[in-house]
């Protein structure tokens, strides 16, 4: 009996499937953070003349979008499924460069690398100040 290799096919039906499926959990769990929301506040209006500013590190705010979202809290709930969605082409991402590892295409994993970085830069950078 033979194996059959692991191949670049296989990994676009990964990928193409992450993306798909990435994008309609993220969509559903926002929709309910929404729909959770709009029960809790549906009759509160928000005052959007001030800006606040949030001074939390990224720690302090995945933890309290973490705890909120167990907590049912419709706001976290969205934001939970705005991270998700984020997250779904930063995996693509990720998934292309262990595709392009094993083709042994090293242009491409320089390539994917450098994103990578680029996208770790942004995000460390997005949260300081």
């Amino acid at each position: 009996m033979q194996h059959e290799k692991f191949g670049e096919k296989d990994f676009q039906t990964i990928i193409g499937n992450l993306l798909r499926y990435g994008v309609w959990i993220s969509l559903s769990v926002a929709f309910l953070g929404g729909i959770v929301y709009l029960i809790h506040n549906g009759s509160h209006i928000e005052d959007y003349s001030v800006f606040k500013e949030n001074d939390r590190n990224i720690f302090e705010v995945i933890t309290a979008v973490y705890n909120g979202a167990i907590q049912g809290n419709g706001s976290y709930l969205i934001f939970v499924g705005i991270i998700l969605l984020f997250l779904t082409p930063v995996l693509r991402v990720l998934l292309s460069l262990f595709s392009f590892i094993l083709e042994k295409d090293y242009l491409y994993v320089g390539i994917t690398l450098i994103v990578i970085a680029i996208i770790i830069t942004s995000i460390s950078f997005g949260f300081s100040h």
